[in-house]
């Protein structure tokens, strides 16, 4: 292989790591959203998340990728590779983070809510200053495995023809005719973002389960 098509998987490197920056940043936002809005108390509001979170937890990611390219195309909304899949990545990660975050949320144990509430804190307050910085901290494992396969699950985007690492390596292989060399730098690329994160979130989840104790 040469340096050519070595350069060409890294700018399909380089698109993995955007499209995942994406995806995460704007699900985290969102997730954050729905995360407060199921630990909220108000029925609607409940209900309309879980219903949202079931869909987006009950589908294959691959097929709402498909609906939002294809789906909204025939409604006259043609949208280019890149916008229909960072839609499609942030829809799935907000439905994932927003549970995630709602059971850290309910984690908090239940006197320090009750002790900032003696404290005459509103429920913004005691939302922001008590609740969420423990939940956040509860997360933290749970939130970095999400990311890993969020990652990796950015090898889908090939099949609505977004050219990121995994179709990137597809186009290298056929050139070159060596699939194994290619998806073999490919395999190494993605263990390379993907294991520090696990490792990450493994060392987290060790330290506040000692902290807890």
């Amino acid at each position: 292989m040469g340096k050519g098509e070595f350069l060409f998987l890294l700018k399909g490197l380089q698109w993995t790591i955007g499209l995942s920056a994406v995806g995460f940043i704007c699900g985290t936002v969102t997730g954050l959203a729905i995360a407060l809005a199921r630990a909220s108390g108000y029925r609607f509001l409940q209900r309309t998340t879980a219903g949202y979170i079931a869909l987006f937890q009950g589908t294959p990611l691959l097929m709402q990728l498909f609906i939002v390219y294809y789906g909204l195309a025939l409604y006259g909304m043609k949208l280019d590779a890149w916008v229909a899949v960072a839609i499609g990545f942030t829809l799935h990660a907000s439905a994932y983070l927003g549970e995630i975050w709602r059971g850290a949320i309910e984690a908090v144990p239940r006197g320090q809510v009750e002790a900032a509430r003696a404290l005459a804190l509103s429920s913004f307050w005691r939302m922001k200053d008590v609740v969420l910085p423990q939940a956040l901290r509860i997360s933290l494992p749970a939130t970095i495995g999400f990311l890993v396969q969020l990652i990796k699950g950015t090898s889908l985007a090939a099949f609505v023809g977004f050219t990121e690492l995994s179709r990137a390596g597809t186009m290298v292989s056929n050139q070159i005719f060596k699939p194994l060399l290619v998806f073999g730098i490919v395999g190494i690329m993605y263990f390379a973002i993907c294991w520090p994160l696990s490792l990450y979130g493994a060392r987290l989840e060790r330290k506040f389960a000692v902290a807890a104790r």
